[in-house]
């Protein structure tokens, strides 16, 4: 059923979004349930995915990571940092590394929403709140990994080359690709010359991505190559938080 507010292309943008939270995943089922016509459920599902609202996953729709970004922006957020803060503190001590939790932000960057620094005298220092490129580093790329594939290959298609060895084109999508085949990613030097970074996604019931977790430090540390020294540590962690998050919620 849609609600009437007199404005109607949002009503019914609105009506596809309850219909997929209530369980719809193929388009006869939106339409089904909202009573839309085909071509007009068709069109509002491609404007939502291209924004983020809903995404393609396993063969059907399901809310989309822009609405979890939204969200995080209120409550979700409170919970997100006190769930996992003592991972990030558990994985900074065991890596001694720096660790932050990024979430992704509204114009293409992602934005950290907590951090536990090294205790070592050289290290990499995120502060709460940074606004971050979303197309380098390794974190950027656990984001790209599991978004809408429209808005991976608008990101790609826009990214820029920070330094030498910031990956874009058929390269980052590689990288991108492989990121979400093995669950982690790393980078060194990409974003900020001589800062390496190892990162796996956090996410949710559905699968969804709600945040990436990362550590970072100097390359002399965090090289690519030895990145897979680190990435269980990571991935442990990114487990810790959903379970904390599962059980919060």
């Amino acid at each position: 059923m849609i609600t009437d507010t007199g404005v109607g292309t949002l009503d019914r943008a609105v009506a596809i979004l309850d219909a997929v939270d209530r369980g719809a995943r193929s388009h006869a089922q939106v339409v089904a349930d909202t009573g839309l016509s085909r071509t007009t459920a068709h069109r509002l599902l491609k404007a939502l995915e291209a924004h983020g609202f809903v995404q393609l996953q396993g063969g059907g729709y399901r809310l989309g990571p822009s609405l979890l970004q939204l969200g995080s922006r209120s409550l979700p957020e409170i919970s997100l940092r006190a769930a996992g803060h003592p991972a990030l503190e558990r994985l900074a001590t065991s890596t001694g590394e720096s660790a932050q939790l990024y979430v992704a932000g509204t114009r293409g960057e992602r934005v950290c929403v907590d951090a536990v620094q090294s205790s070592s005298e050289l290290r990499t220092i995120v502060p709460i709140g940074a606004a971050l490129p979303i197309t380098a580093g390794s974190a950027g790329k656990v984001f790209l990994g599991w978004f809408p594939a429209t808005m991976r290959e608008e990101l790609v298609a826009k990214a820029e080359r920070l330094t030498e060895a910031t990956p874009t084109g058929e390269l980052l999508r590689r990288q991108v690709a492989t990121a979400r085949r093995r669950g982690w990613a790393s980078s060194a030097g990409e974003r900020v010359e001589g800062v390496g970074s190892v990162s796996a996604p956090v996410r949710g019931v559905q699968d969804e991505l709600i945040a990436v977790v990362s550590i970072s430090g100097p390359v002399s540390r965090v090289s690519r190559i030895g990145a897979k020294r680190y990435a269980p540590a990571v991935m442990t962690a990114a487990l810790e938080i959903e379970r904390a998050m599962a059980a919060s919620g």
